[in-house]
Protein backbone atom coordinates (compact mmCIF):
# COMPACT_ATOMS: atom_id res chain seq x y z
CA UNK A 1 0.00 0.00 0.00
CA UNK A 2 0.86 3.37 -0.56
CA UNK A 3 2.33 5.13 2.17
CA UNK A 4 0.07 8.49 2.52
CA UNK A 5 0.78 8.94 6.24
CA UNK A 6 2.20 12.57 5.90
CA UNK A 7 -0.19 14.05 3.11
CA UNK A 8 -0.25 18.00 2.19
CA UNK A 9 -1.83 19.62 5.55
CA UNK A 10 -4.35 21.12 3.17
CA UNK A 11 -5.58 17.14 3.01
CA UNK A 12 -5.06 16.07 6.08
CA UNK A 13 -8.71 16.32 7.00
CA UNK A 14 -9.85 14.29 3.86
CA UNK A 15 -7.70 11.62 4.21
CA UNK A 16 -9.13 8.20 5.27
CA UNK A 17 -7.19 5.02 4.57
CA UNK A 18 -8.40 1.39 4.90
CA UNK A 19 -7.01 1.17 7.86
CA UNK A 20 -7.10 4.64 9.39
CA UNK A 21 -10.17 5.73 11.65
CA UNK A 22 -11.74 8.72 9.58
CA UNK A 23 -11.44 11.92 11.09
CA UNK A 24 -13.54 14.63 12.00
CA UNK A 25 -14.93 16.47 8.91
CA UNK A 26 -13.39 20.66 10.41
CA UNK A 27 -10.46 19.17 12.31
CA UNK A 28 -7.34 17.04 11.89
CA UNK A 29 -7.90 14.46 14.69
CA UNK A 30 -9.93 11.82 15.71
CA UNK A 31 -13.18 12.85 17.76
CA UNK A 32 -12.47 10.70 21.11
CA UNK A 33 -16.24 10.35 21.27
CA UNK A 34 -16.41 8.48 17.95
CA UNK A 35 -13.77 5.63 19.18
CA UNK A 36 -15.42 5.23 22.84
CA UNK A 37 -18.86 5.99 22.35
CA UNK A 38 -19.27 2.66 20.39
CA UNK A 39 -21.21 0.31 21.40
CA UNK A 40 -18.36 -2.21 21.58
CA UNK A 41 -16.42 0.60 23.36
CA UNK A 42 -14.35 1.00 20.25
CA UNK A 43 -12.65 -2.30 20.58
CA UNK A 44 -13.52 -2.94 17.14
CA UNK A 45 -11.33 -0.06 15.84
CA UNK A 46 -8.11 -2.20 17.66
CA UNK A 47 -5.50 -2.19 14.77
CA UNK A 48 -6.47 1.01 13.08
CA UNK A 49 -4.69 4.09 12.80
CA UNK A 50 -6.04 7.64 14.48
CA UNK A 51 -4.86 10.77 15.23
CA UNK A 52 -6.71 11.92 18.42
CA UNK A 53 -6.03 15.15 20.28
CA UNK A 54 -6.41 16.52 23.58
CA UNK A 55 -6.04 17.88 27.19
CA UNK A 56 -4.45 15.60 29.77
CA UNK A 57 -6.74 14.63 33.11
CA UNK A 58 -4.35 11.97 34.32
CA UNK A 59 -0.74 11.15 33.65
CA UNK A 60 1.68 9.08 35.08
CA UNK A 61 5.11 7.23 33.90
CA UNK A 62 5.54 3.60 34.38
CA UNK A 63 8.37 1.04 34.19
CA UNK A 64 11.21 2.82 35.31
CA UNK A 65 9.83 6.07 33.08
CA UNK A 66 10.15 4.16 30.02
CA UNK A 67 7.09 5.30 28.93
CA UNK A 68 3.87 7.05 30.15
CA UNK A 69 0.03 6.60 30.59
CA UNK A 70 -2.16 9.97 29.51
CA UNK A 71 -5.85 9.96 30.12
CA UNK A 72 -7.11 12.49 27.55
CA UNK A 73 -10.36 14.03 26.91
CA UNK A 74 -11.06 16.35 24.02
CA UNK A 75 -14.69 17.33 25.43
CA UNK A 76 -16.96 15.52 22.94
CA UNK A 77 -17.60 13.01 25.45
CA UNK A 78 -17.50 12.44 29.15
CA UNK A 79 -14.90 9.73 28.67
CA UNK A 80 -11.05 9.36 28.50
CA UNK A 81 -9.17 7.76 26.09
CA UNK A 82 -5.39 6.18 27.67
CA UNK A 83 -2.98 6.59 25.31
CA UNK A 84 0.60 4.94 25.78
CA UNK A 85 3.47 7.22 24.83
CA UNK A 86 7.16 5.61 24.72
CA UNK A 87 10.07 7.89 26.35
CA UNK A 88 11.42 8.05 22.87
CA UNK A 89 8.71 10.54 21.69
CA UNK A 90 8.86 12.78 24.00
CA UNK A 91 9.57 14.13 27.21
CA UNK A 92 7.47 12.20 29.54
CA UNK A 93 7.54 14.80 32.23
CA UNK A 94 5.99 17.80 30.36
CA UNK A 95 3.59 15.21 28.55
CA UNK A 96 1.74 13.82 32.35
CA UNK A 97 1.26 17.10 33.63
CA UNK A 98 -2.83 17.64 33.94
CA UNK A 99 -3.85 20.20 31.47
CA UNK A 100 -0.99 19.57 28.71
CA UNK A 101 -2.80 19.32 25.34
CA UNK A 102 -1.35 16.88 23.29
CA UNK A 103 -1.68 15.34 19.71
CA UNK A 104 -0.33 12.13 18.89
CA UNK A 105 -0.81 9.64 15.72
CA UNK A 106 -0.74 5.95 16.89
CA UNK A 107 -2.48 2.77 16.43
CA UNK A 108 -5.33 1.27 18.69
CA UNK A 109 -4.81 -1.64 20.69
CA UNK A 110 -6.80 -3.59 22.65
CA UNK A 111 -5.87 -3.13 26.77
CA UNK A 112 -4.95 -6.14 28.68
CA UNK A 113 -7.76 -8.61 29.94
CA UNK A 114 -9.46 -7.29 33.03
CA UNK A 115 -9.15 -3.24 32.62
CA UNK A 116 -11.75 -0.86 32.73
CA UNK A 117 -11.08 0.59 29.20
CA UNK A 118 -11.56 -1.05 25.95
CA UNK A 119 -9.58 0.30 23.91
CA UNK A 120 -6.36 2.40 23.86
CA UNK A 121 -4.03 4.06 21.88
CA UNK A 122 -0.30 3.35 21.35
CA UNK A 123 1.30 6.41 19.98
CA UNK A 124 3.80 6.06 17.13
CA UNK A 125 4.35 10.12 16.60
CA UNK A 126 3.59 13.11 19.23
CA UNK A 127 2.76 15.86 16.42
CA UNK A 128 2.15 18.93 19.37
CA UNK A 129 2.34 19.26 23.25
CA UNK A 130 0.84 22.62 24.53
CA UNK A 131 2.95 22.45 27.54
CA UNK A 132 1.45 23.89 31.19
CA UNK A 133 3.35 24.89 34.06
CA UNK A 134 2.19 22.67 36.89
CA UNK A 135 3.39 25.25 39.30
CA UNK A 136 1.07 27.94 38.12
CA UNK A 137 -1.77 26.17 36.69
CA UNK A 138 -4.93 26.90 38.88
CA UNK A 139 -6.80 23.76 38.12
CA UNK A 140 -4.38 20.82 39.60
CA UNK A 141 -5.13 17.13 39.46
CA UNK A 142 -7.67 16.95 42.61
CA UNK A 143 -11.40 17.39 43.45
CA UNK A 144 -12.07 21.23 43.25
CA UNK A 145 -15.75 22.64 44.40
CA UNK A 146 -17.45 24.57 42.11
CA UNK A 147 -17.65 27.86 44.17
CA UNK A 148 -13.10 27.66 43.50
CA UNK A 149 -14.15 26.87 39.98
CA UNK A 150 -16.48 30.10 39.19
CA UNK A 151 -13.20 31.68 39.85
CA UNK A 152 -11.77 30.49 36.78
CA UNK A 153 -14.74 30.74 34.10
CA UNK A 154 -11.89 30.61 31.70
CA UNK A 155 -10.30 27.31 32.72
CA UNK A 156 -13.35 25.54 34.42
CA UNK A 157 -14.62 24.10 31.10
CA UNK A 158 -12.01 22.09 31.31
CA UNK A 159 -13.46 19.79 34.49
CA UNK A 160 -15.40 17.10 33.91
CA UNK A 161 -18.49 18.63 35.71
CA UNK A 162 -18.67 21.45 33.48
CA UNK A 163 -17.89 20.10 30.57
CA UNK A 164 -20.48 17.58 31.38
CA UNK A 165 -23.06 20.69 31.89
CA UNK A 166 -22.26 22.28 28.80
CA UNK A 167 -22.79 18.85 27.07
CA UNK A 168 -26.21 18.45 28.56
CA UNK A 169 -26.55 22.70 27.93
CA UNK A 170 -26.21 21.88 24.26
CA UNK A 171 -28.42 18.90 24.06
CA UNK A 172 -31.03 20.85 26.03
CA UNK A 173 -30.62 23.53 23.14
CA UNK A 174 -30.84 21.15 20.11
CA UNK A 175 -33.59 19.76 21.98
CA UNK A 176 -35.94 22.98 21.90
CA UNK A 177 -34.95 23.80 18.58
CA UNK A 178 -35.85 20.48 17.77
CA UNK A 179 -39.48 20.08 19.38
CA UNK A 180 -40.35 23.97 18.04
CA UNK A 181 -39.68 23.12 14.31
CA UNK A 182 -41.07 19.70 14.75
CA UNK A 183 -44.68 21.73 16.08
CA UNK A 184 -44.24 24.00 13.10
CA UNK A 185 -42.75 26.98 15.51
CA UNK A 186 -40.69 29.90 13.66
CA UNK A 187 -37.92 31.04 15.37
CA UNK A 188 -38.10 35.04 15.79
CA UNK A 189 -35.16 36.68 17.05
CA UNK A 190 -36.40 39.50 19.59
CA UNK A 191 -34.03 42.66 20.89
CA UNK A 192 -32.03 42.72 23.81
CA UNK A 193 -32.00 46.60 23.40
CA UNK A 194 -36.33 47.04 25.00
CA UNK A 195 -37.87 50.31 25.60
CA UNK A 196 -40.84 48.28 26.97
CA UNK A 197 -40.64 46.38 30.69
CA UNK A 198 -42.35 43.16 30.70
CA UNK A 199 -42.59 42.61 33.77
CA UNK A 200 -43.66 45.56 35.39
CA UNK A 201 -41.01 45.16 37.88
CA UNK A 202 -38.54 48.31 37.10
CA UNK A 203 -35.27 45.99 37.86
CA UNK A 204 -33.65 46.86 34.68
CA UNK A 205 -30.66 47.54 33.29
CA UNK A 206 -30.55 50.59 31.49
CA UNK A 207 -28.43 51.21 27.98
CA UNK A 208 -27.02 54.69 27.85
CA UNK A 209 -24.15 56.60 26.27
CA UNK A 210 -24.96 59.92 28.54
CA UNK A 211 -22.34 59.15 30.60
CA UNK A 212 -19.49 58.29 28.47
CA UNK A 213 -20.66 61.55 26.64
CA UNK A 214 -20.56 63.54 29.75
CA UNK A 215 -17.38 61.93 30.83
CA UNK A 216 -15.68 62.87 27.01
CA UNK A 217 -17.68 66.79 27.09
CA UNK A 218 -16.08 67.24 30.42
CA UNK A 219 -12.53 66.55 28.99
CA UNK A 220 -13.18 68.80 25.70
CA UNK A 221 -13.74 71.17 27.87
CA UNK A 222 -11.03 71.41 29.99
CA UNK A 223 -9.00 71.47 26.57
CA UNK A 224 -11.24 73.90 24.62
CA UNK A 225 -13.60 75.77 27.37
CA UNK A 226 -16.67 77.22 26.12
CA UNK A 227 -17.08 80.88 24.78
CA UNK A 228 -18.25 83.51 27.46
CA UNK A 229 -20.38 86.14 27.05
CA UNK A 230 -18.55 88.14 25.70
CA UNK A 231 -17.35 85.86 23.18
CA UNK A 232 -20.80 85.49 22.02
CA UNK A 233 -21.61 88.84 21.95
CA UNK A 234 -18.81 89.52 19.60
CA UNK A 235 -19.94 87.12 17.51
CA UNK A 236 -22.98 89.02 17.34
CA UNK A 237 -21.69 92.27 16.53
CA UNK A 238 -19.89 90.40 13.31
CA UNK A 239 -22.96 89.87 12.28
CA UNK A 240 -24.64 93.01 13.06
CA UNK A 241 -21.45 94.60 10.76
CA UNK A 242 -21.96 91.87 8.37
CA UNK A 243 -25.83 92.49 7.84
CA UNK A 244 -25.04 96.48 8.11
CA UNK A 245 -22.69 95.83 4.57
CA UNK A 246 -24.58 94.30 2.76
CA UNK A 247 -27.69 96.94 3.31
CA UNK A 248 -25.49 99.41 2.71
CA UNK A 249 -24.37 98.11 -0.63
CA UNK A 250 -28.04 97.13 -2.21
CA UNK A 251 -28.65 100.63 -1.06
CA UNK A 252 -25.78 101.90 -3.19
CA UNK A 253 -27.27 99.57 -5.97
CA UNK A 254 -23.84 97.45 -6.84
CA UNK A 255 -23.37 94.76 -8.94
CA UNK A 256 -25.08 91.36 -8.46
CA UNK A 257 -21.90 89.35 -7.42
CA UNK A 258 -20.81 92.22 -5.29
CA UNK A 259 -24.33 91.83 -3.30
CA UNK A 260 -23.40 87.98 -3.34
CA UNK A 261 -20.39 88.19 -1.97
CA UNK A 262 -21.36 90.12 0.82
CA UNK A 263 -24.11 88.20 1.91
CA UNK A 264 -22.22 84.71 1.69
CA UNK A 265 -19.74 86.57 4.30
CA UNK A 266 -23.21 86.79 6.13
CA UNK A 267 -24.01 83.43 6.00
CA UNK A 268 -20.60 82.21 7.19
CA UNK A 269 -21.14 84.52 10.58
CA UNK A 270 -23.99 83.83 11.33
CA UNK A 271 -23.32 80.17 10.68
CA UNK A 272 -20.20 80.72 13.17
CA UNK A 273 -22.81 82.67 15.61
CA UNK A 274 -24.78 79.83 15.97
CA UNK A 275 -21.80 77.75 16.25
CA UNK A 276 -20.67 79.83 19.26
CA UNK A 277 -23.92 80.15 20.96
CA UNK A 278 -24.31 76.45 21.07
CA UNK A 279 -20.77 75.92 22.09
CA UNK A 280 -21.56 78.55 25.19
CA UNK A 281 -24.52 76.55 26.35
CA UNK A 282 -22.59 73.20 26.50
CA UNK A 283 -21.98 72.16 30.46
CA UNK A 284 -20.11 69.52 31.92
CA UNK A 285 -22.17 66.34 33.73
CA UNK A 286 -25.78 64.68 32.55
CA UNK A 287 -27.97 66.60 30.68
CA UNK A 288 -30.97 68.00 32.41
CA UNK A 289 -34.35 69.19 31.19
CA UNK A 290 -35.83 72.45 33.05
CA UNK A 291 -37.54 70.45 35.55
CA UNK A 292 -34.31 68.94 36.65
CA UNK A 293 -34.88 65.46 34.62
CA UNK A 294 -32.72 63.98 32.67
CA UNK A 295 -33.05 64.67 29.62
CA UNK A 296 -32.71 61.31 27.48
CA UNK A 297 -34.06 63.03 24.13
CA UNK A 298 -29.98 63.52 24.12
CA UNK A 299 -29.35 59.96 24.65
CA UNK A 300 -28.44 57.58 21.66
CA UNK A 301 -32.02 56.41 21.10
CA UNK A 302 -33.32 59.31 21.93
CA UNK A 303 -35.15 57.70 24.96
CA UNK A 304 -34.88 55.78 27.61
CA UNK A 305 -33.47 52.24 27.09
CA UNK A 306 -32.62 49.03 28.75
CA UNK A 307 -31.87 45.90 28.52
CA UNK A 308 -34.11 43.02 28.18
CA UNK A 309 -36.03 41.05 30.84
CA UNK A 310 -38.09 39.11 28.37
CA UNK A 311 -38.77 38.88 24.53
CA UNK A 312 -42.36 38.52 25.10
CA UNK A 313 -44.16 41.10 24.17
CA UNK A 314 -41.90 41.75 21.26
CA UNK A 315 -42.57 38.13 19.88
CA UNK A 316 -46.28 38.21 19.82
CA UNK A 317 -45.86 40.95 17.08
CA UNK A 318 -45.06 37.95 15.24
CA UNK A 319 -47.31 35.74 17.32
CA UNK A 320 -50.50 38.03 15.43
CA UNK A 321 -49.29 37.17 11.59
CA UNK A 322 -47.03 33.90 11.71
CA UNK A 323 -49.17 32.12 14.51
CA UNK A 324 -46.73 29.67 15.72
CA UNK A 325 -43.57 31.47 17.07
CA UNK A 326 -41.17 31.37 19.70
CA UNK A 327 -37.84 32.98 20.71
CA UNK A 328 -34.80 31.89 22.70
CA UNK A 329 -31.97 34.18 23.68
CA UNK A 330 -30.61 36.27 26.82
CA UNK A 331 -32.59 38.16 29.25
CA UNK A 332 -31.24 40.13 32.40
CA UNK A 333 -32.76 41.33 35.74
CA UNK A 334 -30.53 44.15 37.98
CA UNK A 335 -32.01 42.35 41.07
CA UNK A 336 -29.23 42.98 43.75
CA UNK A 337 -29.63 38.80 44.72
CA UNK A 338 -26.72 36.62 45.70
CA UNK A 339 -29.51 33.81 46.08
CA UNK A 340 -28.27 30.51 44.29
CA UNK A 341 -31.21 30.86 42.22
CA UNK A 342 -30.47 34.25 40.65
CA UNK A 343 -28.31 35.02 37.65
CA UNK A 344 -28.52 39.14 36.34
CA UNK A 345 -28.01 37.39 32.79
CA UNK A 346 -29.85 34.26 31.81
CA UNK A 347 -31.54 32.85 28.89
CA UNK A 348 -35.34 32.37 28.35
CA UNK A 349 -37.43 29.99 25.93
CA UNK A 350 -40.46 31.97 25.27
CA UNK A 351 -42.93 30.34 22.45
CA UNK A 352 -46.25 32.17 21.55
CA UNK A 353 -49.33 30.22 19.78
CA UNK A 354 -52.08 31.97 18.43
CA UNK A 355 -55.97 31.10 17.86
CA UNK A 356 -55.21 29.44 21.35
CA UNK A 357 -56.08 29.54 24.79
CA UNK A 358 -55.08 28.51 28.60
CA UNK A 359 -55.43 24.81 28.12
CA UNK A 360 -53.49 24.78 24.67
CA UNK A 361 -50.80 26.58 26.30
CA UNK A 362 -50.39 23.94 29.33
CA UNK A 363 -50.71 21.48 26.77
CA UNK A 364 -47.53 22.94 24.84
CA UNK A 365 -45.52 23.33 27.82
CA UNK A 366 -45.74 20.00 29.02
CA UNK A 367 -44.98 18.51 25.84
CA UNK A 368 -41.90 20.61 25.59
CA UNK A 369 -40.87 19.64 28.85
CA UNK A 370 -41.55 15.81 28.21
CA UNK A 371 -39.46 15.75 25.10
CA UNK A 372 -36.54 17.82 26.51
CA UNK A 373 -36.43 15.08 29.30
CA UNK A 374 -36.37 12.66 27.16
CA UNK A 375 -34.09 14.16 24.92
CA UNK A 376 -31.53 13.40 27.71
CA UNK A 377 -32.47 9.92 28.24
CA UNK A 378 -31.75 9.20 24.47
CA UNK A 379 -28.77 11.67 23.98
CA UNK A 380 -27.13 12.52 26.70
CA UNK A 381 -26.91 9.52 29.44
CA UNK A 382 -23.40 8.79 29.51
CA UNK A 383 -23.38 12.87 31.22
CA UNK A 384 -26.41 12.22 32.99
CA UNK A 385 -25.20 9.04 34.70
CA UNK A 386 -21.96 11.16 35.77
CA UNK A 387 -24.22 13.76 37.12
CA UNK A 388 -25.85 11.17 39.24
CA UNK A 389 -22.83 9.42 39.86
CA UNK A 390 -21.06 12.85 41.31
CA UNK A 391 -24.13 15.21 42.15
CA UNK A 392 -27.58 13.65 42.10
CA UNK A 393 -28.38 10.07 42.45
CA UNK A 394 -31.83 10.73 41.59
CA UNK A 395 -31.70 12.96 38.44
CA UNK A 396 -32.30 10.30 35.73
CA UNK A 397 -35.34 8.90 37.87
CA UNK A 398 -36.27 12.53 37.93
CA UNK A 399 -36.23 12.69 34.07
CA UNK A 400 -37.76 9.65 33.64
CA UNK A 401 -40.45 10.71 36.06
CA UNK A 402 -41.50 13.72 34.25
CA UNK A 403 -41.08 11.85 30.69
CA UNK A 404 -43.36 9.73 31.55
CA UNK A 405 -45.78 10.92 33.88
CA UNK A 406 -48.98 13.38 33.28
CA UNK A 407 -48.90 16.31 34.65
CA UNK A 408 -51.11 17.14 37.55
CA UNK A 409 -53.35 20.31 36.90
CA UNK A 410 -54.87 22.03 39.98
CA UNK A 411 -55.82 25.69 40.14
CA UNK A 412 -54.12 28.43 42.42
CA UNK A 413 -57.08 28.32 44.48
CA UNK A 414 -57.50 24.34 44.98
CA UNK A 415 -53.35 24.60 45.86
CA UNK A 416 -53.49 27.06 48.48
CA UNK A 417 -56.14 25.10 50.16
CA UNK A 418 -53.72 21.93 49.62
CA UNK A 419 -50.63 24.35 51.49
CA UNK A 420 -53.62 25.41 54.44
CA UNK A 421 -54.33 21.68 55.11
CA UNK A 422 -50.68 20.72 55.04
CA UNK A 423 -50.43 23.42 57.74
CA UNK A 424 -52.98 22.21 59.72
CA UNK A 425 -51.87 19.01 59.70
CA UNK A 426 -48.28 20.51 61.39
CA UNK A 427 -46.30 21.01 58.00
CA UNK A 428 -44.54 24.39 58.49
CA UNK A 429 -43.61 26.96 55.81
CA UNK A 430 -41.59 29.64 56.55
CA UNK A 431 -43.70 31.91 54.05
CA UNK A 432 -47.54 32.46 55.01
CA UNK A 433 -49.86 30.86 53.06
CA UNK A 434 -53.48 32.26 52.14
CA UNK A 435 -55.01 33.21 49.16
CA UNK A 436 -53.46 36.02 47.21
CA UNK A 437 -49.63 34.95 47.99
CA UNK A 438 -47.32 34.42 45.36
CA UNK A 439 -46.37 30.98 45.82
CA UNK A 440 -42.67 30.49 47.09
CA UNK A 441 -39.87 27.57 46.33
CA UNK A 442 -41.10 25.82 49.60
CA UNK A 443 -44.79 25.79 48.81
CA UNK A 444 -44.38 24.59 45.02
CA UNK A 445 -41.99 21.82 46.23
CA UNK A 446 -44.56 20.82 48.64
CA UNK A 447 -46.71 20.29 45.67
CA UNK A 448 -44.22 18.66 43.68
CA UNK A 449 -42.08 16.92 45.91
CA UNK A 450 -44.53 15.94 48.80
CA UNK A 451 -48.29 15.46 47.83
CA UNK A 452 -48.24 14.50 43.99
CA UNK A 453 -44.54 13.52 44.10
CA UNK A 454 -44.95 14.62 40.06
CA UNK A 455 -44.92 17.88 38.18
CA UNK A 456 -47.88 20.06 38.53
CA UNK A 457 -49.49 23.12 37.22
CA UNK A 458 -51.00 25.28 38.76
CA UNK A 459 -53.44 27.80 36.92
CA UNK A 460 -55.86 30.73 37.71
CA UNK A 461 -53.45 33.27 39.89
CA UNK A 462 -54.99 36.17 41.68
CA UNK A 463 -54.63 39.44 39.13
CA UNK A 464 -53.09 41.34 42.18
CA UNK A 465 -50.12 39.29 41.77
CA UNK A 466 -49.85 38.56 37.87
CA UNK A 467 -48.37 40.83 34.85
CA UNK A 468 -50.71 43.25 33.09
CA UNK A 469 -50.63 41.38 30.07
CA UNK A 470 -52.29 38.29 31.08
CA UNK A 471 -56.51 37.73 30.84
CA UNK A 472 -58.91 38.32 32.95
CA UNK A 473 -60.81 35.79 33.66
CA UNK A 474 -64.92 36.10 34.45
CA UNK A 475 -64.72 36.16 38.19
CA UNK A 476 -62.36 39.03 37.61
CA UNK A 477 -60.79 38.12 40.29
CA UNK A 478 -57.97 36.00 38.82
CA UNK A 479 -56.04 35.70 35.45
CA UNK A 480 -55.53 32.66 33.31
CA UNK A 481 -51.66 32.59 34.04
CA UNK A 482 -49.98 29.12 34.93
CA UNK A 483 -47.24 28.09 36.18
CA UNK A 484 -45.47 24.56 35.85
CA UNK A 485 -43.96 23.23 38.60
CA UNK A 486 -41.64 20.45 38.95
CA UNK A 487 -39.79 18.67 41.79
CA UNK A 488 -36.11 20.06 42.67
CA UNK A 489 -36.42 23.71 41.60
CA UNK A 490 -40.21 24.28 41.62
CA UNK A 491 -41.49 26.86 38.99
CA UNK A 492 -40.14 25.74 35.66
CA UNK A 493 -42.55 27.88 33.48
CA UNK A 494 -44.62 30.62 34.08
CA UNK A 495 -47.33 31.27 31.34
CA UNK A 496 -50.51 32.59 30.28
CA UNK A 497 -53.39 33.06 27.80
CA UNK A 498 -52.48 36.53 26.87
CA UNK A 499 -54.93 39.43 27.01
CA UNK A 500 -56.59 40.06 23.62
CA UNK A 501 -59.36 42.50 24.73
CA UNK A 502 -58.02 46.16 24.08
CA UNK A 503 -60.31 48.21 26.95
CA UNK A 504 -59.20 45.34 29.28
CA UNK A 505 -55.38 45.64 28.92
CA UNK A 506 -55.57 48.97 28.72
CA UNK A 507 -57.19 49.27 32.30
CA UNK A 508 -54.69 46.91 33.30
CA UNK A 509 -51.93 49.01 32.25
CA UNK A 510 -53.57 51.72 34.15
CA UNK A 511 -54.76 49.87 37.10
CA UNK A 512 -50.89 49.01 37.37
CA UNK A 513 -49.56 52.56 37.18
CA UNK A 514 -48.09 51.71 33.70
CA UNK A 515 -47.46 54.18 31.44
CA UNK A 516 -49.03 53.82 28.21
CA UNK A 517 -47.22 55.48 26.15
CA UNK A 518 -44.44 52.59 25.68
CA UNK A 519 -47.32 49.82 25.18
CA UNK A 520 -49.33 51.71 22.58
CA UNK A 521 -47.54 49.91 19.89
CA UNK A 522 -48.30 46.64 21.61
CA UNK A 523 -52.00 47.80 22.29
CA UNK A 524 -52.04 47.87 18.08
CA UNK A 525 -51.97 44.70 18.18
CA UNK A 526 -55.52 44.40 20.15
CA UNK A 527 -56.56 47.45 18.09
CA UNK A 528 -55.87 45.74 14.55
CA UNK A 529 -56.83 42.49 13.67
CA UNK A 530 -57.23 41.02 17.47
CA UNK A 531 -56.73 37.48 18.41
CA UNK A 532 -56.62 34.82 20.98
CA UNK A 533 -52.96 33.90 22.22
CA UNK A 534 -51.05 32.20 25.17
CA UNK A 535 -47.55 31.95 25.72
CA UNK A 536 -45.18 30.64 28.38
CA UNK A 537 -41.32 31.08 29.23
CA UNK A 538 -38.82 28.44 30.16
CA UNK A 539 -35.57 29.62 32.27
CA UNK A 540 -33.54 27.43 30.31
CA UNK A 541 -30.76 27.61 33.81
CA UNK A 542 -33.67 26.38 35.29
CA UNK A 543 -34.31 23.51 33.56
CA UNK A 544 -30.47 22.56 33.57
CA UNK A 545 -30.67 23.01 37.38
CA UNK A 546 -33.71 20.66 37.32
CA UNK A 547 -31.80 17.89 35.16
CA UNK A 548 -28.41 17.76 36.27
CA UNK A 549 -29.23 18.36 40.17
CA UNK A 550 -26.55 21.15 40.92
CA UNK A 551 -27.88 23.52 43.88
CA UNK A 552 -26.42 27.04 41.82
CA UNK A 553 -27.57 28.69 38.88
CA UNK A 554 -24.35 29.61 38.55
CA UNK A 555 -22.43 26.26 37.32
CA UNK A 556 -25.17 25.83 34.74
CA UNK A 557 -24.19 29.09 32.15
CA UNK A 558 -21.16 29.45 31.00
CA UNK A 559 -20.23 32.91 31.98
CA UNK A 560 -22.38 33.49 34.90
CA UNK A 561 -23.03 37.28 35.59
CA UNK A 562 -24.77 38.60 39.05
CA UNK A 563 -23.66 41.40 42.05
CA UNK A 564 -19.82 42.41 41.99
CA UNK A 565 -19.25 39.85 39.30
CA UNK A 566 -19.04 40.14 35.28
CA UNK A 567 -16.14 38.01 34.31
CA UNK A 568 -14.66 38.16 30.64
Amino acid sequence: MTDTSSPPTDQLAATTLDDEVPKAQFSDRVPIRSIISRPDGGSGLAGRKARVGGWVKTGRKADKDAFAFLEINDGSCAGNLQVIVEASLGELGQLVLTGTCVVVDGHLKLPPAGTKQKIELRADKVIHVGPVDSAKYPLPKMRLTLEFLRDFVHLRSRTNTISAVARIRNALAYATHTFFNKEGFLYVHTPIVTTSDCEGAGEMFQVTTLLSEAERLEKELLQNPPPTEADVEAARVVVQGKGDVVSQLKAAKVTKPEIVAAVDELKKAKESLAKVEERSKLRPGIPKKDDGKVDYGKDFFARQAFLTVSGQLQVESYVCALSSVYTFGPTFRAENSHTSRHLAEFWMVEPEIAFAELKDDMNCAEAYVKFMCQWLLDNCLEDMEFMADKFDKGCIDRLKLVAFSPFIRVSYTEAVEILEDAVKNGKKFENEVKWGIDLASEHERFLTEVKFQKPVIVYNYPKEIKAFYMRLNDDLKTVAAMDVLVPKVGELIGGSQREERYDVIQSRIKEMNLPLEPYEWYLDLRRYGTVKHAGFGLGFERMILFATGLENIRDVIPFPRYPGRADL
